[in-house]
């Protein structure tokens, strides 16, 4: 995994070349229960995992399959790209092949489940036992429609040397925007080719998902209360306009391209004062030789906030011993002897606070500088809502944030469109 930089896409979210499960021409090969003669469950895994990720799944799969001899879990062969995994999915509900088990992004989630093929779990799960956030990723229109695969949060990290380089004290708890945009100033040295901070420029969900925090903490979010239009309207161009000034100061380097991975390359390269990430990034730092430090993100109000984008196992209905199988292995996932080695291994935060408090985990964090502070922030957490509209939402927004990290357009202007363009997606039941 510390090969090569990898972005929030290629840990967060697994994407890269995937493990694809088992062919999709063995499915539906078993009886309409699912099991064999010998009552013997096979299941297919899609996970999306390379790497270090794919160890631990791979390490999990077979401690499972020990430890539960009337169910055999099948995690290799394929090569679809974890970005890939709801079009290739998608394609095989409508073609009646589609794997027991899938590693479903949570903005993706609430699209998923307008096919019946996707079981439901509620009550089937320990919900209450899971973060708040991972709880919220996993609930469409109040039924639980998956496990949490991923938990992660949003927080700054910021270069120490270069911070005293620039003889600017070190950010703390309870910062503001105007502090951050600020001290963004104050690093960016244009001589030397350093940014005071950086931000993805292609309008992806990448480049979306930062924005949540501020317009929750100004009061605004995703959608209005009765879904019908979007809450974001009336504080949004405060929001925009925070990166307006960036850019105007010159001191926010823009990623051109998909992944994020130029900024995280400038950021480990020692030419970038401050940069939000999440928990995945602290191996490559660690590996970069990075002196390096962890805050919260900075709020408009001085309370904290953040945005945690939990991902899915999500669980598909090939027969009633299959969905009961999948159900029990994504529920063990979850325990904490078997979520503490995904999270160390695989770079999750806990799923639950239980395992937070397990004394593995917490050396593990002591060991792990800035740990503590991400596992911290899930106490503010929150996550974008679980709806089928979300995509194309992102998908307007983003655009407008593009604009204005590339000068195309006030925040204002930009705002507008975007809210007249989400506001007519909204307008169409669904």
């Amino acid at each position: 995994m510390h090969a090569r930089t990898l972005s929030r896409r290629d840990v967060l979210r697994a994407a890269a070349a995937a493990t694809v499960a088992g062919s999709l021409a063995a499915c539906g090969k078993n009886d309409d229960e699912g099991a064999d003669a010998n009552g013997v469950v096979t299941l297919d895994l899609w996970h999306g995992q390379v790497d270090t990720g794919k160890a631990a799944i791979d390490s999990l799969i077979t401690a499972f399959n020990s430890s539960h001899p009337n169910i055999k879990v099948v995690g290799g062969g394929g090569g679809v790209t974890a970005d890939s995994m709801l079009q290739k999915v998608t394609a095989g509900l409508a073609a009646g092949s589609y794997p027991d088990i899938a590693y479903i992004f949570g903005s993706d989630l609430a699209s998923l489940t307008k096919s019946p093929k996707v079981a439901d779990l509620t009550g089937a799960l320990k919900i209450d036992d899971y973060w708040p956030a991972a709880k919220d990723a996993v609930s469409v229109k109040g039924k639980v429609r998956a496990a949490p695969a991923l938990l992660d949060s949003l927080c700054v990290v910021y270069n120490k040397k270069l911070f005293a380089a620039a003889g600017v004290q070190p950010p703390k708890d309870g910062w503001t925007w105007d502090d951050f945009v600020a001290t963004s100033k104050q690093l960016t040295n244009p001589a030397k080719g350093i940014f005071g901070t950086g931000w993805p420029g292609v309008g992806d969900e990448d480049t979306v998902w930062r924005i949540w925090p501020m317009i929750w903490d100004l009061g605004g979010d995703v959608v209005s209360s009765d879904g019908k239009k979007v809450g974001f309207d009336s504080v949004g161009a405060q929001a925009l306009g925070t990166l307006d000034r960036l850019r105007t100061d010159k001191s926010l380097y823009v990623d051109p391209k998909p992944g994020s991975e130029q900024l995280y390359q400038v950021f480990l390269g020692g030419r970038m004062g401050m940069v939000a990430t999440g928990p995945w990034q602290l191996p490559e730092l660690k590996d970069a030789g990075v002196d390096y430090g962890v805050v919260p993100l900075p709020s408009y109000s001085g309370k904290p906030l953040t945005i945690s984008g939990p991902d899915t196992w999500t669980v598909f209905d090939n027969g009633k011993a299959k969905v009961k199988a999948a159900t029990e292995f994504v529920a063990w996932l979850a325990e904490p002897a078997q979520d503490i080695q995904w999270d160390m291994k695989g770079g999750s935060l806990p799923i639950t606070k239980a395992t937070a408090e397990l004394p593995q985990w917490k050396k593990h964090s002591t060991e792990t500088n800035g740990l503590d502070v991400f596992v911290k922030a899930l106490d503010t957490a929150k996550v974008r809502p679980t709806i089928t509209t979300y995509p194309q939402i992102s998908q307007h927004l983003g655009e407008a944030i593009a604009s204005v990290l590339l000068g195309k357009a006030s925040p204002d202007d930009a705002l507008k469109q975007a809210v007249d363009q989400c506001n007519q997606v909204l307008a169409v039941p669904n």
